[in-house]
């Protein structure tokens, strides 16, 4: 290991073998010494869990990429269990930038906090450190999948791209992480901008086919009819209107940006229907 180069702490949400996380590693390579911590299994759709149903362990793996051979840790964990695991194990130090993904599928809209990819930034922010979630639009038949016809390359360039920024650039204060979107028309001449989260909701939940409630029944997505009502700066307007890249910087602050006092005011006074009695 080269003590000079940036340490780059690498995951994702589509498990270990995911050739989006591959193409990545590949590309992060070229300036960091990329540690590759990942969950064992798929794990979309996880957000920031760390579930104590999780084993924890830790399964060294050889992965070969291009003639390349890896050791990379699969994770019996969500990402952000894989991003803890990375930190707190498996980094020879304190990684310098946390790099979550390439994803199968878009991560935009008001959505995002179900995403295991922004998960595991959010994650790496919450323990000091830049990080870069990134995704590429993909038909919906491959997000669940390691399918080698998706061509993750542009968003590999991007994925350099902008971790290359972040090595280099302090983030403001209320930024700890940048979500990247790449459209899947894009190439590394594609335009990128800064962006909103979109306050359409982009995958909308489709009730279970089954026959009874005792049943098994998992919840489906389907891709909302009005996304094309987004507002002009959101991610979801320029991916998909546009097509133009998408960089959405995040907080871990979830507090609404109000005024605190305007709001206690407006709040003050008991409910109509509460009396000292309990309610009516």
């Amino acid at each position: 290991m080269n003590p000079n180069k940036p340490q780059i702490l690498l995951t994702n949400d589509d498990g270990i073998r995911s050739p989006g996380l591959w193409a990545a590693a590949e590309t992060l390579s070229a300036f960091g010494f990329v540690n590759v911590a990942a969950p064992r299994e798929q794990a979309s759709g996880t957000g920031r869990s760390l579930p104590p149903s999780s084993d924890g362990r830790l399964h060294p793996e050889k992965v070969e990429v291009n003639g390349k051979i890896w050791t990379a840790h699969a994770i019996g964990g969500t990402p952000a269990q894989a991003v803890l695991h990375g930190i707190l194990e498996l980094t020879p130090r304190k990684p310098d930038i946390v790099v979550s993904g390439i994803n199968y599928g878009l991560n935009v809209g008001f959505g995002i906090t179900i995403s295991g990819t922004v998960g595991a930034a959010l994650e790496a922010a919450a323990a000091g450190i830049p990080a870069l979630a990134i995704s590429l639009d993909t038909d919906s038949k491959y997000h669940l999948s390691h399918s080698n016809e998706v061509d993750f390359s542009t968003a590999a360039y991007f994925t350099a791209y902008f971790a290359q920024l972040l090595l280099e650039h302090a983030l403001p204060d209320d930024v700890q992480v940048l979500k990247v979107e790449i459209p899947a028309e894009a190439t590394p001449n594609t335009p990128w901008q800064m962006t909103r989260l979109s306050p359409v909701r982009y995958y909308i939940p489709v009730p279970p086919e089954r026959k009874s409630h005792g049943g098994e029944g998992k919840i489906g997505y389907r891709v909302a009819d009005n996304w094309d009502t987004a507002p002009p700066d959101s991610d979801v307007h320029a991916v998909h209107i546009q097509k133009r890249i998408s960089v959405t910087p995040l907080s871990l602050d979830l507090t609404s940006r109000v005024d605190l006092e305007s709001l206690e005011r407006g709040l003050k006074g008991n409910p109509s229907r509460l009396q000292t009695g309990g309610l009516t």
